[in-house]
Parts: C-alpha cells; structure tokens; sequence
C-alpha cells in the first residue's frame, strides 16, 4: 500500500505483486542451561516489493533472532526464507543491513566508508565513487565526505551505514533498531530522514524496533510479536496517510498508537515475568 502524497516513489500495485520475502514457518530454539527455549515460533509473513514492514515487540521475544535468521546470520533452524523466489542460505546479496551497534570504519573516510562494498564487489575506482557520492547526498552528508568517524555525531554514523548499504543496492533492507542507541530528539530527526530516503529510494524494508512510535511513522505495515516464544499476534496495514507535517499529532496516528499498544501491553507484562521468573 502506498502513502498519500507519495505514490510515485513505491512501486506500482505493490499490493498485487509478488512477494519478494518471503518467511516461511520459522521456528527457532536454543539449548540453554536451564533448557531449550523456543525465541521464534512459527512465524510466517510475506513482504511486497516497496513495503516498510516494521516488526515490533517486547524484550527478549525473538525480534533480533528472527532478524539474523533472514539476513543469514543465523542457521540451525526449521522454516524457510526466500528473496524474490530463491530460498536463502546464510547472507545473500540481494539483502543489506543495517545494524544498532556502530559499524563504520574508523580508519576510512565517509565516502571510502560507503565505497567499501563496491570496493570489494571489484567495481572501477571511478565508478564506485560516483555511487558513493550519490548515496552520501541521499542521506543528507554532502559536504562531509572527507570526514572519518570519529569527527561525526552518532546519528551521523548511523547515516554512513545506511548510505553504505544502500550503494550496494539491495533488494531489501533489514534494520535492526538502528537509532536505538541515540537520544530522543537525534532519533525523531533520524525517523524523518529515514522516512525521506525511504520515498526517494523505493527500497523494500524490514524494520526492527520496540519502540511504538517508531513502528507507525515508518511503517506501511506493523507485525506485532507476542512475548517468548515469538508468534505474529497481529499484522497492521497503515492507513494512506502523509507522513509529513503534524502527522504525529494527528487523530489517525493515535489512534493507531492506542491500537497496537493495546496489542502490545499484555505481552509487555508476560516478557517482564519471564525475566523475573
């Protein structure tokens, strides 16, 4: 489903094409000290091309299992994963992600930082820079292409990353609570920017978050996890609505925010007393 005010920028009837992920009766278990714990149990979705599925959940419910799992960080599970027809076995090239922890490279400059891939990739010096500035200007860091890591604000890091793994030109994006780490205000601006490039790029998104906010401004869609073992409890469509302007202040937006927190609170309450237990 597209958003009012941007149709032009998601693919055409999105809503009618084929699925290009695919998760397919996942189930995931650990061996523990105390046991075998199920984290993901049973999960299936699919996601259209152009949609920004945001997943959201309790602590501890298997939001970031599931996350490795279909990047192809994870294996030893029963279930399959699929991007645009082919079954995914470990990391694939047509997903990029993008990861809560710093992951730039401090020793290399903002655009070898984005270059990195197509370095590696083994594209032409040229070539690979062109991109690379492109990408850079996408995320809103022209001008600072000659700056290394450490003389950037997180929030700035966190833009190299995205723009690193955009110029690789995935076909999905999987975000595992990237602006977790960053303040309030750096966030919020961080969600708007995202929101941008979201529109700009077209890319397919899979988002990681446990904050509720977050979820209904990105998301065209919202799967909400239950407490371990993690289940689908619900899965949201969000309405057309523009995201700019006073969108947060809106009678729709708390509407949906009442919505899925009275998904959410219940299983909130259950993953407290599990780790209480």
């Amino acid at each position: 489903m597209t958003m009012a005010g941007v149709r032009d920028s998601v693919a055409p009837s999105s809503s009618e094409a084929r699925p290009l992920l695919v998760v397919d009766d996942i189930v995931k278990r650990f061996e523990t000290p105390e046991g075998v714990v199920t984290a993901v149990d049973h999960v299936s979705f699919d996601v259209k091309p152009g949609e920004f599925l945001a997943v959201i959940g309790p602590s501890g419910c298997g939001k970031s299992t599931l996350f490795n799992i279909i990047g192809g960080l994870l294996d030893g599970y029963q279930g399959k994963i699929s991007v645009a027809g082919e079954t995914v076995h470990g990391p694939h090239a047509s997903i990029g992600m993008v990861f809560q922890e710093e992951s730039t490279f401090p020793w290399r400059t903002v655009i070898d930082n984005v270059a990195f891939p197509l370095e590696v990739a083994g594209m032409a010096k040229d070539e690979r820079y062109d991109r690379a500035r492109h990408f850079v200007s996408l995320v809103g860091l022209e001008g600072f292409e000659r700056r290394y890591p450490s003389e950037l604000s997180g929030g700035m890091r966190q833009r190299v990353s995205m723009a690193r793994t955009l110029a690789s030109e995935p076909k999905i994006m999987l975000m595992d609570e990237p602006f977790g780490a960053l303040d309030s205000q750096t966030r919020e601006l961080l969600q708007e920017e995202l929101q941008s490039i979201w529109r700009r790029a077209r890319k397919t998104a899979l988002f990681v978050t446990h904050d509720i906010d977050e979820a209904i401004y990105l998301g065209t869609r919202v799967i909400v996890f239950t407490a371990r073992p993690g289940r689908i409890k619900a899965d949201i469509r969000i309405p057309e609505i523009d995201r700019s302007g006073d969108f947060r202040k809106s009678r729709e937006y708390l509407a949906l925010r009442v919505q899925v927190w009275d998904l959410l609170r219940d299983e909130v309450l259950k993953a407290r007393a599990l780790e209480e237990a």
